[in-house]
């Protein structure tokens, strides 16, 4: 697969700049062979996909997912993905910024929602795909009074809905304490890995002990706060030597590292490998 941007793409849904919600459904039959769609890439925003029909493999942050309609697929602005191969596809795909997205849902999409994508049951397809198809409607009518009010307000309630579905999915109704902190961590941790590299900082931000965190944290997941951190760390740093052409003293920079023979004994611990020798096992 060809590897020639010095940085992973970003594709934007939006046709016009202060478009801050985008929906629309498209076949894949009516598309010409993959070619670029096979580039890997992020979105410039939270991007939701209802699979309506046939069937799609694609790859998620080195994850592979082969993904039968009807399904439901949440991606996350971060997340690096491509696809492999397609049959027969009808997909509605809407997506919305930041700034457009309800700030409670924010926390929710930031390491609550699974990434994997949901198979849905006939009752949730159908109530998806109506809601989906009245969205698509509002959106083309631009002459409605206060349109731009009503489509965010119409927009976040389907992605309400979406989410809705997704936390049905985890075992949350006997929640321990343990576990709703060590998703809090989570959350976090996802905003802000590059800036907050030690436990205590993430302690701070939850007003507890670092202690009180390492334990509920490794209780849940049998790993303690920083291996975490140096998960997430390496795991952007992935992202970059697959995805991209940078140097490896650039990723190591991009991610809070100046002293790059630091970053690569962490890589090399967590990844099993130097940089270097991820990048070329996987382009080889």
């Amino acid at each position: 697969m060809p590897r020639n941007p010095v940085k992973i793409p970003v594709n934007s849904f939006a046709s016009e700049p202060d478009e801050g919600i985008t929906i629309d459904r498209i076949s894949f039959e009516a598309l010409p062979p993959l070619g670029e769609w096979e580039q890997p890439e992020r979105h410039d925003r939270h991007s939701f996909f209802l699979l309506e029909r046939g069937s799609v493999r694609m790859e998620i942050d080195f994850q592979v997912y082969d993904i039968q309609s009807p399904s439901l697929i949440y991606m996350h602005p971060d997340q690096v993905h491509r696809i492999i191969a397609y049959n027969g596809v009808t997909v509605c795909a809407w997506a919305l910024t930041d700034e457009h997205l309800n700030a409670g849902f924010l926390p929710l999409l930031e390491g609550v929602i699974p990434a994997a994508p949901m198979l849905l049951d006939e009752q949730q397809f159908e109530v998806i795909l109506q809601t989906t198809t009245l969205l698509m409607k509002f959106w083309a009518r631009k002459d409605v009074p206060l349109y731009h009010t009503l489509l965010n307000e119409q927009g976040n309630a389907l992605v309400a809905l979406v989410i809705s579905l997704f936390i049905e999915r985890i075992p949350s109704s006997h929640q321990s304490r343990q576990e709703q902190i060590t998703k809090a961590f989570r959350r976090q941790l996802g905003l802000d890995f590059v800036q907050k590299k030690r436990p205590a900082d993430y302690a701070r931000a939850l007003h507890i002990s670092i202690s009180y965190l390492n334990e509920c944290v490794k209780s849940t997941t049998g790993q303690p706060v920083s291996h975490h951190i140096q998960e997430r760390v390496v795991l952007e740093a992935k992202r970059q030597l697959y995805h991209s052409n940078r140097s490896l003293k650039e990723i190591a920079a991009s991610l809070g590292y100046d002293d790059y023979p630091y970053f690569s004994r962490l890589f090399n611990k967590i990844a099993g490998m130097p940089p270097i020798a991820f990048r070329n096992k996987n382009r080889d």
